[in-house]
């Protein structure tokens, strides 16, 4: 049986060495090689035929850190699945990975039987999302209406309000730069919420993305 090729980038060299052997502990995986950084990889991939399957990427790296790596990886091998690797959880960041084009956000700290399917989805469906995320992309694919609001086009505010949640703005920013109140801001969330069925910003974002109603980058 073929096995499906892996490359780790991160610049931890404990975890990193954990992360392969529990990969090459799965029958249809193994680990090509694990480099430390984002220049490394690039370095690497330049140099190879073998071009991998999937990336598990560090986000906080020295050198070249995991978005400006996200980022040459879209634009020069965008044929691979990237699955992001952090502790952080902040929404900005998940956002701003997603945006990129990471095909999964994982956090460090996952169960093994969690990280093998996260691997198997990521093959087989070519997108995979943790729980942290997952209800609010399945939701955000029930529909087809790409940019309309119970058929009506969305309005100029609220699409205006759509792209600059699909940044790393907080709310309040959002706000400032729209000139308009929080809780102006919350109306729209909330109605966008409502109408795209979605749970989250990050649900709204990967809707967003999902149905070309944003740029990627």
């Amino acid at each position: 049986m073929k096995k499906h090729s892996v490359v780790i980038v991160d610049d931890h060299l404990l975890f990193a060495q954990s992360l392969q052997g529990l990969v090459n502990a799965f029958d249809e995986f193994e680990v090509l090689y694990h480099v430390k950084n984002g220049s490394e990889l690039i370095k690497k991939l330049l140099e190879s035929e073998n071009v991998p399957d999937i990336i598990l990427l560090d986000i906080n790296m020295p050198v070249m850190n995991g978005f400006e790596t996200m980022e040459w990886i879209k634009d020069n091998r965008p044929s691979i699945q990237v699955l992001a690797l952090s502790m952080d959880d902040h929404e900005e960041t998940i956002i701003k990975m997603l945006r990129l084009g990471a095909k999964g956000y994982l956090l460090k700290d996952i169960h093994p039987e969690i990280f093998y399917k996260a691997l198997n989805e990521v093959i087989s469906n070519g997108i995979y999302y943790s729980e942290r995320v997952a209800t609010t992309l399945l939701n955000s694919l029930h529909g087809d209406d790409k940019d309309t609001k119970n058929g009506k086009p969305l309005k100029d505010t609220e699409m205006t309000f759509l792209k600059l949640a699909c940044t790393e703005m907080t709310y309040k920013e959002i706000a400032q730069e729209m000139c308009l109140s929080p809780k102006t801001i919350d109306g729209y969330r909330e109605s966008l919420f409502k109408h795209f069925k979605v749970k989250s910003r990050i649900g709204l974002v990967l809707y967003a993305i999902r149905n070309n109603m944003v740029n990627s980058k």
